[in-house]
């Protein structure tokens, strides 16, 4: 009975010994493709979250959730009757000055005769302080005299220079005057409109964020619009792998919402800047053949096809030790050289043929 047990006992042990040898492999002919990976969201094209640019009391809400806008429709109401009396104060201000522009009209037209009768003045005095020089030099005219002439020229001249200068002063005076009231109630007028929030182009409302009674602030997320039945996809590549990255690249996308099944994409923009928090750059991609339902802020993680080859001599990536050698049979070591790689294969160029043993190295 005992010879029986170890007998059992043998083949039990020499079963357990043959499993754990582990048996070697031979390199296939196949297709390798090289990808970067990205992780990102499907979002609606042209998608945007609406913001309000005043401060006030949300007070009506026009839309529901999902529906479809127009451009220019009107989204949102928000309280506006401080800008209503505001614009109401600009326009008494308008018209007063419109009305003190006529007493200003007034006073235009007195210096305008001030200026004319300063003018005659100096044209005058210039004839005569000119007609005493030639005088002067005959010595036809005392030296006293001759000077209180020429006070009274120098006298009519600064007089008339002096008006000159007060009537450009009150024209301008009057005309920024109307200007900047006029400004002050166009600006007013345009204030009571930022308190209509309305949809900047056509598409889908996909969600409100707000509620009546609300206080809003250009600080605000109020809605989400975006383009109907248009979507593309936004993804994060790490900073490493940004450099293989091009536009009109091939992707392979896969997402919770449709498991089993990899859709084709291609990029479609590049973000040229890194976000310096997460160490990656934004690229957005467009389906070519897109699933039949999809919406804004689902899932999705992507391969970036960098190269594609065929009949490549593969061997499988983790029988690869320090990137450069396999181990033959009987624990040998031989370097390779390899060539593309994704996340479970590696092609080797040279150091092995279809017809050689390769073995797992061991952990």
């Amino acid at each position: 009975m005992k010879i029986i047990r170890l007998y059992y006992l043998f083949v039990m042990l020499s079963f357990i010994s043959c499993s754990k040898k582990e048996k070697g492999i031979k390199p296939q002919v196949g297709t390798i493709t090289e990808a970067v990976y990205a992780s990102g969201i499907i979002k609606a094209e042209n998608q945007y979250v609406v913001y309000a640019t005043v401060n006030g009391i949300l007070q009506k809400i026009n839309v529901v959730a999902g529906q479809s806008i127009k451009e220019n429709q009107l989204l949102f109401d928000i309280e506006r009757k401080k800008a209503e009396i505001n614009t109401e104060n600009a326009r008494l201000t308008y018209e007063l000055s419109r009305e003190n522009s006529r007493y200003i009209q007034d006073r235009l037209a007195e210096m305008e005769i001030k200026v004319q009768s300063a003018k005659d003045k100096f044209a005058l005095t210039e004839s005569i302080y000119k007609r005493n020089e030639r005088i002067r030099n005959l010595e036809g005219i005392s030296e006293i005299d001759f000077e209180a002439v020429t006070l009274n020229y120098k006298s009519a001249k600064l007089s008339y220079e002096t008006s000159k200068k007060q009537l450009a002063q009150l024209k301008e005076q009057l005309r920024t005057e109307q200007k900047r009231n006029s400004n002050n109630l166009r600006y007013s007028q345009q204030s009571q409109n930022d308190f209509s929030i309305r949809s900047a182009f056509s598409g889908q409302l996909f969600d409100i964020l707000v509620k009546e009674g609300a206080l809003i602030s250009p600080q605000t997320p109020m809605a989400i619009i975006g383009k109907a039945n248009s979507f593309i996809i936004e993804l994060e590549v790490d900073e490493n792998d940004m450099v293989h990255v091009a536009m009109d690249q091939k992707i392979m996308v896969t997402m919770d919402s449709y498991k089993g099944t990899v859709f084709e994409a291609y990029v479609s923009k590049i973000y040229p800047i890194m976000d310096e928090r997460s160490r990656t750059f934004k690229i957005e991609a467009h389906f070519i053949n897109p699933p039949k339902k999809l919406y804004p802020n689902l899932t999705a993680e992507a391969n970036i096809i960098i190269r594609q080859k065929e009949n490549a001599l593969i061997i499988p990536k983790n029988y690869l030790v320090d990137q450069e050698y396999v181990f033959l049979d009987k624990e040998i070591k031989r370097k390779v050289k390899i060539g593309l790689t994704d996340y479970m294969k590696v092609e080797v160029l040279e150091g092995l043929d279809k017809d050689d043993l390769i073995y797992k190295p061991k952990e």
